[in-house]
């Protein structure tokens, strides 16, 4: 699946709740599914961490679908020509971009 298939699939899911609910509570559920990325980071299993990738990926695409951000154009944009900040394919930058 692309991101452009997993960004329709989870509109076509959840696309009414989603709206209703809006950015802002979005957003907090977005950083509760982070937190417990952290944790499963630091303490889970293999599953538990592809599990809470899964999530925080799937929230992060509901907070872009809620704000009409099409994130396949949008990462194109942004790094199809490579880094934002040194404008290569492999990173020269000194510091972070």
């Amino acid at each position: 699946m692309n991101i452009d298939d997993f960004q329709a699939l989870i509109n076509k899911m959840y696309s009414d709740k989603d709206r209703e609910r809006g950015s802002a509570a979005t957003f907090l559920w977005l950083c509760e599914e982070v937190g417990e990325l952290a944790a499963a980071l630091r303490e889970g299993s293999h599953e538990d961490k592809c599990g809470e990738f899964a999530d925080v990926l799937a929230w992060l695409v509901t907070l872009a679908n809620i704000n009409d951000v099409n994130l396949s154009k949008a990462l194109h944009a942004k790094y199809g020509d490579g880094c934002p900040g040194c404008g290569r394919m492999i990173c020269t930058c000194q510091t972070k971009p």
